[in-house]
């Protein structure tokens, strides 16, 4: 069944529920009224019968049946039964209709004064009336036919009312619930064009600020997430498949020349270690692909603990110089004492972070003279500062914004081994700690790298 015909239904249902509980209430309440009402009547007139016949210590009776003969009764099919105090029948209006009253019921009326009955034949009601020595036994019996009308007539319109409020609930209860689930007809309906060819350009609209309207906003929450990890995959594929195919065709084709003949030791030896470098050149590249997919997550993905930046620099410092086997140096200095060990900490990823100041420090020995990296670690009341300078060429003005991009290697750089994915995954690894990277540059004369972390 469809939400809009269950909202519908429940809506319908419900409403249904409480209008019949009112009308049983309303119902209730009146018969309820009614009888109170009628059986005050009747003891008001049972009273008035005693109080008239009553006159000096006497029962009057010839007054009761003058009476009885103009307009002293008024009420309908009534009957009036008169006893005096030794149960002795004085006085009915029944004329040809053998009266027998029980003792017991007279006794009752007498002990306690008042009597009131509720029967299928009408209601009755009873007094022992006393009136200076002389008592009388009044009981009153009558069927209220005007007041069942009434309840009958209130029967029929409460339940004209209910057919006819059940078909407007249903109607108005359709209408409600159709309007209600439009915006979510809208969204399944521009849900349903989105395909992966159109991912990135298609969005549902958004109206309002209820909660259809941000289940709407957490659908394009949703389609923007998928459609940056598609874009991962993309270019991921798109950057192993153009990168890998260069090192991996040099390697096939070294092999194929080694094996067209046969050749001397030193001559195998040599294609070996040109196969090599190729092979080490592709692991990097392997190994950089990777890392840059990784860079592209979002921070959700990862888990950040608080991460000693000063010792992971010095941990660091020793890698790069057993990959480069004691040919590079690290020279990390304070540029003042820490007074805290919270200044020179941040709430980070180790393994990124890591990844971070090896390909920094590795590029600062590539392009320095000296193979020498200089490390400066900096820090103000709100983040650490971390220099990494190397006294290579430099890097022209023009390309400044350009170096961060995948792939891209400057002029400056060309004769330098690499592939221009580092400077890439750094930018994005500082990005994920909240930070920034920044580059100062003179051509010639230096190059430093700025990072700039959020500590404790």
């Amino acid at each position: 069944m469809k939400i809009k015909y269950k909202i519908a239904l429940y809506y319908t249902l419900s409403a249904a529920f409480l209008l019949v509980a009112f009308a049983v209430l309303a119902y209730y309440f009146s018969a309820q009224t009614r009888h109170e009402e009628y059986l005050g009547r009747l003891e008001y007139r049972a009273k008035s019968i005693g109080a008239v016949i009553i006159e000096n210590d006497e029962v009057q009776i010839g007054l009761l049946r003058k009476l009885d003969k103009t307009t002293f009764q008024d009420l309908y099919q009534e009957t009036i039964l008169v006893y005096d105090d030794r149960y002795d029948l004085l006085y009915t209006n029944m004329r040809d209709t053998a009266v027998r009253t029980p003792h017991s019921l007279l006794d009752y009326i007498k002990t306690n004064k008042r009597y009131i009955h509720k029967d299928s034949g009408g209601e009755r009601a009873g007094i022992y009336y006393t009136e200076g020595n002389t008592s009388v036994l009044v009981i009153v019996s009558s069927f209220d036919k005007y007041g069942f009308q009434n309840l009958r007539n209130l029967e029929r319109i409460l339940i004209i009312e209910l057919a006819v409020a059940v078909i407007l609930l249903v109607v108005i209860g359709y209408f409600f619930a159709r309007k209600m689930v439009q915006p979510i007809d809208r969204l399944v309906e521009q849900a349903d064009k989105i395909n992966a060819s159109n991912l990135q350009d298609q969005r549902v609209a958004i109206k309002g600020k209820d909660e259809i309207a941000q289940l709407g906003a957490n659908f394009n929450t949703m389609l923007q997430r998928l459609s940056h990890s598609f874009d991962l995959q993309k270019s991921f594929v798109s950057n192993a498949s153009h990168e890998l195919r260069t090192p991996l065709a040099a390697i096939i084709s070294q092999l194929q020349v080694a094996l067209a003949k046969r050749r001397s030791g030193e001559e195998y030896e040599g294609l070996l270690q040109s196969v090599l470098e190729d092979a080490e050149g592709l692991s990097e590249l392997t190994n950089g692909l990777l890392q840059l997919a990784q860079s592209e997550l979002s921070s959700e993905e990862f888990v950040f603990t608080p991460v000693r930046v000063d010792e992971l620099l010095l941990e660091t410092g020793d890698l790069i110089r057993l990959k480069r086997k004691s040919s590079s140096k690290v020279d990390i200095q304070f540029m003042k004492e820490p007074e805290q060990d919270t200044y020179v900490t941040c709430n980070g990823n180790e393994s990124l972070l890591k990844v971070l100041f090896i390909n920094l420090f590795d590029n600062a020995c590539k392009f320095s003279e000296d193979n020498t990296a200089q490390v400066h670690i900096d820090f103000d009341s709100r983040r650490m500062l971390v220099h990494v300078r190397n006294t290579g060429p430099g890097i022209p003005p023009d390309e400044l914004n350009k170096i961060f991009e995948p792939f891209y290697r400057g002029r400056n750089g060309q004769h330098v081994r690499g592939h221009g994915l580092g400077l890439s995954i750094c930018k994005k690894i500082v990005q994920l700690h909240g930070g920034e990277l920044l580059v100062r540059s003179r051509v010639n004369e230096e190059t430093v790298f700025i990072v700039q972390l959020p500590h404790l």
